[in-house]
């Protein structure tokens, strides 16, 4: 069976579609600015993480869609690798902070991908996962369009995301705003 690439196609259009915006708010979340380096998991285009150059030593944008990597890389001083969330090319604890903005409903397997975010970050680092909260109406009918599309999206509400990270050195927090919530992990 052939599985239709909805981010290979979109690629070119993607940051057209889906504006890139300034997030002062997420960088608050993250702690930024910070040393060391950060990762944008499932980053896409870099969209996001094109605006955290100057708030990190390194950013790298992984994703899974090598044509959605080719947009991030043409921004310039973003570093960008090919991989599944759920199997990192990293090492243990190498990134500072790791952020996951609307892509965790896109992932094959939430707990290995939580389990390989939380593998890669340093002690006293923070993972910032968005994502739109399935327990609004308007996500509803995000799922099922999306569902409609032929994406193999699975959408988790909140709580069930903080609980894809049941370590005993993981303070876990949520902040919701609207259709949006976030999900903040640190490691102690």
């Amino acid at each position: 069976m052939t599985i239709l690439d909805h981010f290979g196609i979109l690629a070119p259009l993607y940051d057209r579609i889906f504006k890139p915006v300034e997030q002062g708010w997420l960088w608050k979340l993250l702690d930024l600015p910070a040393s060391g380096a950060l990762l944008d998991a499932a980053g896409g285009t870099g969209r996001i993480s094109q605006f955290v150059r100057d708030k990190s030593d390194l950013v790298v944008v992984a994703d899974l869609s090598c044509e959605m990597l080719q947009q991030a890389n043409a921004k310039g001083g973003l570093h960008v690798t090919c991989s599944h969330t759920e199997k990192l090319p990293f090492g243990d604890e190498s990134f500072e902070r790791v952020v996951m903005v609307d892509a965790l409903h896109h992932v094959c397997n939430h707990a290995e991908t939580a389990r390989e975010l939380w593998r890669i970050l340093k002690p006293g680092g923070r993972i910032v996962i968005e994502e739109p909260d399935v327990r609004t109406f308007a996500v509803k009918i995000l799922a099922v369009a999306e569902k409609l599309a032929l994406m193999r999206s699975h959408f988790l509400a909140p709580p069930k995301i903080a609980a894809l990270f049941p370590y005993h050195n993981a303070c876990t927090r949520i902040k919701r705003d609207g259709y949006i919530s976030w999900v903040v992990v640190e490691k102690t």
